[in-house]
């Protein structure tokens, strides 16, 4: 399955589930990335770490390592 990490710049994609055994997997939901949403990949720096994503209308900027939990 995919993950956030795998999103090209520009690309739009529905969150289908959490890896709720990621330690960071609590916070990434409270942050707003739930089942369900749309994301949409907006930038990443030089290194691709950390990446900015959309969800819900705000921008977030998060690890890779934290984006790899996120499956769409």
């Amino acid at each position: 399955m995919k993950s956030a990490k795998d999103l090209k710049l520009g690309e739009r994609a529905i969150i289908k589930d959490i890896d709720n055994d990621h330690p960071s997997s609590r916070r990434i939901m409270e942050l707003g990335f739930t089942p369900g949403q749309e994301i949409v990949m907006l930038g990443s720096t030089v290194f691709n770490d950390p990446i900015a994503l959309s969800v819900r209308g705000t921008i977030i900027a998060i690890r890779i390592k934290e984006a790899a939990c996120i499956k769409i």
